[in-house]
């Protein structure tokens, strides 16, 4: 049985003259049969001349260039327009005749260059084909010369809107794709600024507390096997996220949820920071993406104590509710700040866009008396 979707396929894929020339021969071979001769375009009022050898050459003249209309537009419509005038010249009066307004609309569509010159030099070559009918006794009024002319003219017009129309588009298939990459490179930001952030200030944490610990070598040492093991999952992650950049990677994307959230408080605990984690409620099955957004709103806030009030204690706040997830992390102040590297800002804001996303509410303010608290309210039941 015929496979239709790959004999289509193949069909494309042939060179676009070999896709044209079908109806090249077609309208070669239509226009050759005795019921359409003399039945063709007519301008003025000669008699049809019956078809002998040189009608022949004048049909193949106006239909064959039609299989190079989209390769060489230029050449296919100087053909044609040629063809069409011996036609008319000689009052052949074939099928043929109507290859001319397919050759100006395929020119108007496709010819890159020289486009004015074409159309100066076909127009100019209109009025001595007028003249050479007038002669050989075709009375054409001057109503009707110009009325044809401006029937050449819309089909050009044809043409050229479908040119444009298809630049029209193309350009918004390029925006469409920057807008694409552009929106997947801020994902990946996002995704490398929480996964970096968090254990990278983790380890400048311990490993700035290490410096007062070589007194206590069983604490110096504690903290030195901390500060490998937060570097090890920061490689462990890191490349996780570069395979998911890798095209033949084929495995779905690991995205941390609500479950982890006992890990991650762990972890800060153990890079110095006393968390004190509360959980009201369950998790829904169908909470989706605000699993990851709340897993990502406690992570940044952490990372944002680790930084700025290092020691201080630290209040998470996760509560679960039928449509929504609501997520509070608050310091009271007291700590210090220790040497970490110094934030840009993305953090929160990205946390903001992702909240604004699903349709939530974020907040992250200093508090009057100190401290800093994060409040996200995350609509639950989004789709993954």
């Amino acid at each position: 049985m015929i496979d239709l979707r790959r004999v289509k396929d193949l069909w494309r894929r042939c060179d676009v003259t070999v896709r044209d020339s079908p109806f090249a021969l077609l309208l070669t071979v239509a226009s050759l049969l005795p019921a359409f001769q003399g039945h063709g375009t007519q301008i003025g009022d000669l008699p049809a001349r019956p078809y002998d050898a040189l009608a022949v050459v004048v049909v193949a003249l106006e239909c064959l260039p039609l299989a190079v209309r989209r390769r060489w537009p230029a050449v296919s419509l100087v053909l044609v327009s040629l063809g069409f005038a011996l036609d008319q010249l000689f009052a052949y009066h074939a099928l043929a005749g109507t290859a001319l307004p397919i050759a100006l609309i395929s020119a108007g569509a496709h010819l890159e260059r020289h486009r004015r010159v074409t159309v100066t030099l076909l127009s100019a070559a209109y009025l001595p084909l007028m003249v050479a009918l007038d002669r050989l006794g075709s009375h054409e009024g001057p109503a009707d010369i110009a009325l044809f002319y401006l029937a050449l003219v819309l089909a050009w017009g044809i043409g050229t809107w479908l040119r444009s129309t298809r630049a029209a588009e193309v350009e918004r298939r390029r925006h469409v794709a920057e807008a694409t990459r552009a929106a997947e490179r801020t994902r990946i930001a996002r995704e490398l600024h929480d996964v970096v952030t968090h254990h990278v200030t983790a380890m400048v944490v311990q490993a700035e507390a290490a410096r007062y610990l070589t007194a206590a070598p069983d604490r110096l040492d504690a903290t030195l096997s901390a500060v490998t093991d937060t570097g090890r999952r920061a490689i462990t992650d890191l490349r996780h996220m570069l395979d998911l950049l890798n095209p033949d990677h084929d495995t779905d994307a690991r995205t941390p949820s609500i479950s982890e959230l006992h890990t991650l408080v762990e972890h800060t605990r153990r890079a110095g920071q006393p968390v004190e984690f509360t959980e009201e409620g369950s998790a829904a099955e169908s909470a989706g993406s605000a699993e990851f957004v709340a897993y990502r709103v406690v992570q940044e806030a952490l990372t944002n104590a680790l930084k700025y009030a290092h020691g201080s204690p630290t209040a998470v706040r996760v509560r679960y509710g039928e449509k929504e997830i609501s997520v509070e992390v608050g310091t009271d102040g007291s700590g210090s700040r220790t040497a970490s590297p110094g934030g840009s800002g993305r953090g929160l804001a990205g946390l903001r866009e992702r909240v604004d996303a699903l349709g939530g509410e974020f907040s992250a303010d200093r508090q009057p008396g100190g401290g800093f608290l994060v409040r996200a309210r995350i609509p639950a039941g989004s789709p993954s």
